[in-house]
């Protein structure tokens, strides 16, 4: 028996004895009880439950997948047959669990010779007020190796509107690229391939944190209809795989998606839903499909 007395006072916390159990109603799980012969306080194993106080377990994992395959909270609430706010607290929740899981899962992988990344744009609230979304991918097995969110300021036609509504918009852009690849830097090969476009950041940023790498910088192509705007119209991409990954990113996180009534109003849950869907994608998704070189 590992438990110890939850009781910050306690003299001796691991003089404990079982004091019986109880039936949980919410998942009809049976749960023991204990109690300490210092103290006398009563507690039980789900004391230490990163779920303690919740009162609907069941929903996690499938709201997990919802979440994950374009559904929104709303619609997921409707699905599960709960109140939306009820839904809506889970997502920091999964975030902060997800975002766990996936830095456990990174520091497992070693020595990645071939890498692909792009940046993704959305918007917070507004199109006057977009986003990039940062990710390196893995080329040879597709998962994703890390994933940052940052502000950057309107550009094109929307630039005057934008900085004459909500002023100056300073660009975090190369700081969250500077936190990717401080993330990133460990598992990578010294001597590790990273395909990108032609963005002005990328060599700087590669250079600084992996200057034996190589690195090849492709010309953006022309969007293909399909995959939400992010496939090229090329007979062979050598941006595929992340292509790809961004497509599958706008398919299915509803806020992401090139035509949708969903946004984000707040960049930290963006950076919720993003952890959450890495995780799906990298431990559950990807084991399920053939590992992609190329593309026509």
């Amino acid at each position: 028996m590992n438990k110890f007395c939850p009781n910050p006072d306690c003299a001796f916390p691991f003089n404990l004895i079982r004091d019986g159990y109880f039936r949980r109603k919410e998942d009809s799980k049976i749960v023991q009880r204990f109690r300490c012969k210092t103290c006398g306080k009563r507690f039980s194993n789900a004391t230490f439950s990163e779920t303690y106080y919740q009162k609907k377990r069941r929903i996690n994992f499938r709201f997990l997948e919802f979440y994950s395959g374009g559904l929104s909270i709303a619609r997921s609430a409707r699905i599960l047959g709960v109140n939306p706010k009820t839904v809506a607290r889970r997502v920091s929740f999964l975030g902060k669990k997800c975002a766990r899981l996936n830095l456990k899962a990174r520091e497992k992988r070693k020595n990645i010779h071939n890498v692909v990344m792009d940046d993704l744009i959305t918007k917070e609230n507004s199109k006057l007020k977009p986003l990039s979304v940062s990710l390196a991918v893995d080329e040879d097995s597709r998962r994703i190796l890390g994933i940052e969110v940052s502000q950057i300021p309107a550009f094109g036609h929307l630039s005057k509107i934008a900085l004459k509504k909500y002023g100056y918009r300073p660009s975090g852009h190369l700081e969250a690229l500077d936190r990717l690849f401080e993330s990133i830097a460990p598992l990578l090969s010294p001597e590790v391939l990273i395909k990108t476009d032609e963005h002005k950041s990328y060599p700087y940023v590669i250079s600084k944190y992996l200057p034996r790498s190589k690195h090849e910088a492709y010309k953006s192509e022309r969007a293909h209809v399909a995959g939400q705007g992010e496939m090229k119209k090329v007979a062979f991409d050598p941006l595929f795989t992340i292509n790809h990954t961004c497509a599958m990113l706008r398919a299915n996180i509803n806020r992401l998606m090139r035509k949708t009534w969903c946004t984000t109003k707040k960049i930290e849950r963006l950076k919720d839903h993003l952890e959450i869907f890495q995780y799906y994608y990298n431990e559950i998704y990807l084991k399920e499909v053939t590992p992609i070189r190329g593309g026509s």
